[in-house]
């Protein structure tokens, strides 16, 4: 008798009205199911990576690796069984109720036990027939994945479970099996004080070369508004998603958890610029405030100030002016260094190699007009940590110690800019290890502006280097609530499967890493953890396969080049660990 234990998600379906369709129809209910098995739950459970774990008369139980899949699965099978019913008299109708949890399990000789299973039992007898109830745990992981809302009803005292549970009923319109499943988000609550998401201007000027600079000027904007510690504003990246889309402001609402929407428009002519901005509600719709800024190029900075100055009055009118002053500060005095620092940030979003190479350009000339830049200097730091992290291409010595050189500066002359202490951070904590300054400049950056998803990354991956898994689990989770859309999601999930990989917990590191390769499958620090955890769990042809995914980006990696990867282990023990994952998965010494 084999047993072991997993973290899995557990559907638990049975019919509703079973035994009065089986004594109407005996012959004919039991024919209609397994037409149904075959045509509408055997497929759903496949497509969706599922195992089925055993039938009974009335119901099914089915094990799935992951959340997404689970959900996934369970909305299919409603959504077909919904169109195979809907000719059908009522009282003729095969309907499922199903429950949904995430839990340990216990697997014995195929089959699963504890208390993960006996929850997700409990659940389906709370659903109503074509209904689906989840737990707490299931609504938790599934934010931001479908379009489905989920009603909360309260904390239920299941039978023979010690403690309440949570429960979410599960609210959308079902698809036929056949559609694709929406990938929309559902309705994120809204945090508990004034929510804004500063979404990308147009760029009027006729130029495509300069839209760069509206893009440019969204972010500054955004910055500004953060640093107002009251606001909850979403970051950059998230807002980003929708460039160049035409807007629904309640559904931008309603996928990114906030109240206020900031739309508008840059035209730059000349020495002159043009700023349009409105300021809208995004439970109704409804517009509060609208301007138009106008100024000379010299005063860029002023009309950063005044519009998101403006903002804030919008939403809260008694915020005294002193604090807004307070709150927004000016990068640099040059605006043509300015001007490349928002050319090397249009090429630094695109996270590619030759992206990374000309940021390090720009941001080097810009130095050279003005070192005093403290985020330019930082942002040279922080693309040396990426390339050296990624493998895109070899980064020499001279290149690292210039990138340190940079952060170490931008510490020294940027003491009071958040965004240059987290780029700083960052850079002197994974490549130089310097774990005492990197973390007093990451407080120091979250004491400045709280709401930088980014500066959460950061303290996450800070956390994980020091051995301490929980806290960067926090801080990550924490930086994607901020910036729940973000184009570099992979950084968070990534950050997560690392910080379970050092706690031990190899499942959850293996469920982590497929969600930020499946973000980016070109991830090559993910597909490192991936490895060790399949080796570690006993999995063998998985860890081949994630170790020939990694050798085909790396294909000079061994046992002693691992070592060189700063970013591997956080102490003497991890590292053998990981060593040892991947000696089980075949990689060579040398």
């Amino acid at each position: 008798m084999t047993t072991t234990r997993r973290l899995a998600a557990i559907l638990a379906a049975d019919i509703a009205g079973y035994s009065r369709l089986i004594g109407s129809d005996e012959a004919g209910t039991l024919g209609r199911l397994r037409t149904i098995r075959v045509e509408v739950i055997d497929p759903a459970i496949t497509t969706h990576h599922g195992r089925l774990v055993k039938t009974t008369g009335d119901g099914l139980l089915v094990e799935f690796g992951s959340v997404v899949d689970a959900l996934r699965a369970a909305n299919e099978i409603q959504a077909g069984m919904a169109e195979r019913n809907a000719p059908a008299p009522k009282d003729e109708r095969i309907e499922f109720r199903m429950g949904l949890n995430v839990g340990d399990i216990v697997v014995e000789d195929g089959d699963i036990f504890g208390d993960g299973v006996n929850v997700a039992a409990r659940l389906e007898g709370l659903a109503s027939p074509g209904g689906i109830c989840v737990s707490a745990r299931v609504q938790e992981d599934a934010a931001g994945k479908f379009d489905l809302a989920f009603e909360d009803m309260g904390e239920q005292q299941l039978k023979n479970i010690a403690r309440p549970v949570r429960v979410y009923r599960v609210r959308g319109h079902a698809v036929p099996t056949h559609a694709p499943l929406p990938a929309l988000t559902q309705p994120l609550p809204l945090p508990d004080k004034p929510s804004i998401a500063v979404l990308p201007f147009a760029n009027m000027s006729g130029d495509p070369e300069q839209e760069y600079f509206a893009d440019g000027m969204v972010e500054e904007i955004t910055t500004a508004l953060s640093r107002i510690r009251w606001l909850f504003v979403i970051a950059r990246n998230s807002s980003f998603t929708y460039k160049g889309q035409a807007i629904d402001v309640k559904l931008v609402g309603r996928e990114l958890g906030v109240r206020y929407v900031l739309e508008g428009a840059v035209r730059k002519a000349g020495g002159r610029v043009r700023i349009t901005a409105q300021l809208i509600d995004a439970l109704s719709g409804t517009h509060l405030w609208a301007d138009r800024f106008d100024g000379a190029l010299d005063d860029i900075f002023e009309l950063q100030d005044e519009v998101a100055s403006h903002v804030v009055g919008a939403i809260e009118p008694k915020l005294r002016t002193s604090e807004i002053e307070r709150a927004i500060r000016k990068p640099t005095d040059s605006l043509d260094a300015y001007d490349l620092y928002l050319r090397a940030l249009a090429e630094f979003h695109k996270q590619s190699a030759d992206g990374i190479r000309e940021a390090v350009v720009l941001l080097k000339r810009g130095l050279s007009i003005d070192p005093s830049y403290a985020p330019a200097a930082a942002m040279i730091g922080l693309c040396r940590t990426i390339q050296k992290a990624r493998g895109w291409e070899a980064v020499t010595d001279a290149e690292i110690a210039e990138g340190l050189r940079w952060a170490a500066a931008a510490l020294d002359i940027g003491k009071d800019d958040p965004d240059a202490l987290w780029m700083a951070a960052n850079t002197l904590g994974w490549l130089a290890r310097k774990h005492n300054t990197a973390e007093n400049a990451i407080e120091r950056s979250l004491m400045l502006n709280p709401n930088s998803a980014h500066a959460w990354w950061t303290r996450g991956m800070l956390s994980t280097l020091q051995n301490r898994p929980e806290e960067s689990i926090e801080a990550y989770h924490f930086g994607m609530r901020l910036s729940p859309l973000d184009p570099l999601a992979c950084y968070f999930t990534g950050g997560i499967a690392f910080a379970h990989l050092y706690a031990g917990r190899y499942a959850q590191t293996v469920e982590w890493a497929n969600r930020s390769l499946a973000e980016n499958s070109r991830f090559t620090g993910v597909l490192r953890a991936k490895v060790v955890a399949c080796a570690h769990l006993g999995r063998p042809e998985e860890a081949r396969e994630a170790l020939q995914g990694l050798l085909a980006l790396q294909p000079d990696l061994t046992i002693a080049s691992l070592k060189a990867y700063a970013g591997l282990s956080a102490t003497p023990e991890i590292a053998r660990l990981c060593e040892e994952g991947f000696r089980k998965a075949g990689l060579p010494e040398e």
